[in-house]
């Protein structure tokens, strides 16, 4: 029997990276080819409140990795924020990668009913069942950013479209 739980994240987590590690590949590469100096790019933001290229990626890939974690009830793995580079950020994409695709999918099961409790970017506790947490909060919170990432390159003119954002599946 699958597990619906582990089917609606970590394949929705590695399908949606891999996009982005492709989308950020050909930003280099523009990079390159327009001599743009790179940290243009990774600091670029579509609005001055909210956050640059390079951050997007790293809350995005938080967002897979936290999220996985805790609906695998294993513990949250850390990683420093200290990307500046594409290359940086590539490194980043494959540890969480190998991260989430080396999560046991039986570590999954009962996951829909687990509980699980959220500070993030509040003082107030929110407290989620696992199938709400994936599809209410974790999922939604994943796609923004990895969305954001995508709109500042396309913004920036890198010549990405739709299939590059969907990635592989």
């Amino acid at each position: 029997m699958s597990n619906a739980i582990y089917t609606a994240s970590i394949p929705v987590f590695t399908q949606m990276l891999g996009g982005l590690s492709e989308v950020l590949s050909k930003a280099e590469a523009y990079a390159a080819a327009k001599k743009i100096d790179p940290h243009a790019l990774l600091q670029a933001r579509l609005f001055p409140d909210m956050f640059p290229l390079l951050r997007q990626v790293q809350v995005a890939t938080d967002f897979a990795k936290s999220v996985a974690a805790r609906l695998a009830g294993v513990e949250v793995p850390k990683l420093e924020e200290t990307e500046q580079s594409f290359a940086d950020l590539q490194a980043r994409i494959a540890t969480v990668l190998a991260f989430i695709e080396g999560l046991d999918p039986a570590k999954f099961d009962g996951a829909a009913t687990r509980e699980i409790v959220s500070q993030a970017g509040t003082p107030k506790e929110k407290r989620f069942t696992g199938q709400s947490y994936l599809l209410n909060y974790g999922l939604p919170h994943f796609f923004f950013h990895i969305t954001t990432a995508y709109s500042i390159l396309r913004h920036n003119g890198v010549d990405v479209g739709k299939k590059d954002y969907i990635g592989t599946y």
